[in-house]
């Protein structure tokens, strides 16, 4: 007697559901169904049951329209719930292995003919389902990459602009900076000139001071004028390297930090007597990095000292350290120094007297720029030393990008 398996499945549907639902959210790995409802996982499946069930009642037709379209709603149906391509085709296969279960049975007691129709027609029909699914998620997904390629282009626009704007920002500030300076580098040399005519014996600490002032402005003029450079062009510091006395350059450095540490009751040690007599460099980028150096030890340090110290190495290199008794910077921090904007978490000064988080991020690129290195050494409460190195003679020198250069801990102005 031919055993009627439309009927037998139509009977066992719920079951073969709800053994299926439950084999599916047992699978570990199967890790989608973590947090989805029992209704969730279910979707489409009795459809795709009826489907087999209707082909079977009819053993003539093989008709896999109504398994497509419920299979292509299982897959986009996956794709929505996040499914990966691994997991949808095991629960496909505990599928197959509960059908198989509870029509066990029932085979063994049909004619070997209806036996080997029925496992090929319900293998047919979840190799089908399959395949839809498959087709519909992976439609779904490119679907889902080509608008987040076109949201990525959207965005990469908008940065585009952003940057625009904040280059043209920055050059219209560094050109309003120019204008007040100008003026108070003028009337500062005005105001020189005219002590140096007069003769009174006591003017000699004044007119210092007014020198420092012009020095000081001037060294600022150049850097705004550099800045406004850099905005036009490619985005490239250009080096101008001459032969100096580094000497000199260190004590004119210390000349226009004294007023910071006279102001915090500081000691300021210098230790310049080993240093090489000349040595090939860019005199302004240098100043710039010993200033941020000292500036940087100046402001994360409340009471003791803060020394500079230079030297000959013996490798055609020499070194200038900067060294202070301030608070230091912890293991964690010492990652992220020579990131742009980052400070220091645990100063215990007002965040209005911190400063921008860049003065370090400027002295690592400019001394990789120079192909020099720089090394620091510090410990939470015990202060930082900051070490850079320079050959004193400087061949094949290239334009650089940023450095990440080799710490062992630092704090970042």
């Amino acid at each position: 007697m031919k055993i009627d398996f439309s009927t037998i499945l139509n009977q066992k549907r719920d079951t073969i559901i709800e053994l299926w639902i439950n084999a599916v959210f047992n699978d570990q790995q199967i890790e989608a169904t973590n947090e989805l409802t029992f209704n969730a996982v279910r979707d489409s499946l009795p459809r795709v049951l009826e489907s087999l069930a209707a082909m079977m009642a009819d053993s003539e037709a093989e008709n896999f329209e109504t398994i497509d379209d419920a299979s292509l709603e299982h897959g986009l149906i996956r794709a929505e719930q996040g499914f990966e391509p691994a997991e949808i085709a095991r629960e496909y296969r505990l599928l197959r292995s509960v059908i198989f279960s509870e029509l066990e049975a029932d085979l063994v007691q049909a004619e070997p003919k209806d036996v080997l129709w029925a496992i090929r027609l319900i293998d047919a029909v979840i190799d089908e389902a399959i395949a839809r699914c498959f087709d519909s998620y992976t439609q779904t997904r490119m679907e889902e990459l080509d608008q987040l390629r076109a949201q990525m282009q959207l965005t990469n626009q908008e940065l585009t602009r952003l940057v625009r704007a904040s280059h043209d920002n920055m050059s219209k500030l560094t050109h309003e900076l120019k204008t007040p300076l100008t003026s108070i580098i003028g009337y500062a040399d005005l105001f020189l000139r005219q002590q140096q005519q007069t003769e009174i014996k006591d003017s000699y600490a004044h007119l210092e001071s007014i020198e420092r002032v012009l020095r000081s402005g001037r060294l600022l003029l150049r850097l705004i004028n550099d800045t406004l450079q850099l905005q036009k062009g490619d985005g490239q510091i250009k080096l101008k390297l001459v032969t100096i006395d580094p000497h000199e350059l260190i004590q004119s450095v210390i000349e226009i930090i004294e007023p910071l540490v006279r102001n915090k009751g500081l000691e300021l040690k210098v230790a310049c007597d080993r240093i090489p007599p000349v040595v090939q460099t860019d005199p302004l980028r240098l100043q710039q990095i010993i200033t941020n150096l000292l500036s940087n030890a100046i402001r994360y340090t409340e009471t003791g000292h803060v020394s500079i110290a230079a030297e000959t190495l013996s490798d055609g290199r020499w070194s200038i350290t900067v060294t202070d008794s301030g608070i230091g910077i912890t293991e964690a921090e010492q990652k992220h120094i020579f990131e742009p904007y980052y400070r220091v978490s645990h100063r215990p000064t007002p965040d209005t007297e911190q400063g921008t988080g860049l003065g370090l991020a400027i002295v690592a690129q400019l001394v990789n720029l120079m192909q020099g290195e720089i090394l620091v050494s510090s410990q939470s409460g015990q202060g930082s030393t900051f070490t850079v190195i320079f050959p004193i003679e400087q061949h094949g020198l290239k334009q650089g990008e940023p450095p990440a250069p080799s710490v062992a801990g630092a704090g970042n102005p």
